[in-house]
C-alpha cells in the first residue's frame, strides 16, 4: 500500500474543509483552494478528528499511482492557506536587476530590452531590493511554476555565475578556456 497515500491529512485550526461531488475545497486566512480528484478515488473528511483520508479502490498500478498524488495535493491545499508556500529567487550579474510595477515583473538581464512577466492570480511578488524576488502564496502550483518561469528567462551559467537562481541553488562553477592552458 502507499506509504504517502494511506497517511491522514491532519487539517490545522483555522482551516475550513468541503468534501461534495467529487471536489475538496479548502478556506484559511491565507487564501481559497478548491480541487477535483480523480474519480477512482474516494475523498473523506473525519470532523471529529479533523483529518482527510484518501483510499483506493485496487492495487492497480494506476490506483497506487492516483492513491498518493491525490493526498499529495489535498495536503498541499491544506498546508499552503494556513502557511503560505514562498520562494526565493537571486539575480546574479553586473547590471542585472528585477523591478515590480502593479501587476508585472521587469527584468533586466543582459538583453537588449526588458522582459515583462505579468504575475499570475493567487501569487504575491516582492521585490525588496534590485538583485532579489520573493514569491508567496497559498498554491504550490502556481508559485512553483511562475519561479521556474523567471528563473527560464536566464538560467545561471557555469562559467561567470551570472544569471537567475534559487537563493538555496548551488552554482557549479567550470573553468574557462584560460585555466586549461
Amino acid at each position: 500500500m502507499s506509504r504517502i497515500g494511506k497517511k491522514p491529512v491532519v487539517v490545522p485550526a483555522g482551516v475550513t474543509v468541503q468534501v461534495a461531488d467529487g471536489k475538496v475545497s479548502v478556506k484559511g486566512k491565507h487564501g481559497e483552494l478548491s480541487m477535483a480528484w480523480h474519480p477512482k478515488m474516494s475523498v473523506t473528511f473525519d470532523a471529529a478528528a479533523k483529518e482527510l483520508h484518501v483510499e483506493r479502490p485496487d492495487d492497480v498500478r494506476e490506483s497506487r499511482a492516483l492513491h498518493g498524488l491525490t493526498r499529495a495535493l489535498i495536503n498541499n491545499m491544506v498546508q499552503g492557506v494556513a502557511t503560505p508556500w514562498e520562494k526565493k529567487l537571486e539575480i546574479v550579474g553586473v547590471g542585472y536587476q528585477a523591478s515590480l510595477s502593479g501587476k508585472t515583473l521587469t527584468l533586466q538581464v543582459g538583453f537588449a530590452n526588458a522582459i515583462k512577466l505579468p504575475v499570475p492570480a493567487g501569487v504575491t511578488v516582492e521585490v525588496p531590493d534590485n538583485t532579489h524576488i520573493n514569491l508567496k502564496g497559498a498554491d504550490r502550483q502556481a508559485v512553483g511554476q511562475f519561479a521556474a518561469e523567471i528563473r527560464h528567462v536566464r538560467p545561471p551559467e557555469p562559467y561567470k555565475g551570472k544569471g537567475i537562481k534559487y537563493s538555496t541553488e548551488r552554482v557549479r562553477r567550470k573553468a574557462g578556456k584560460a585555466f586549461g592552458s
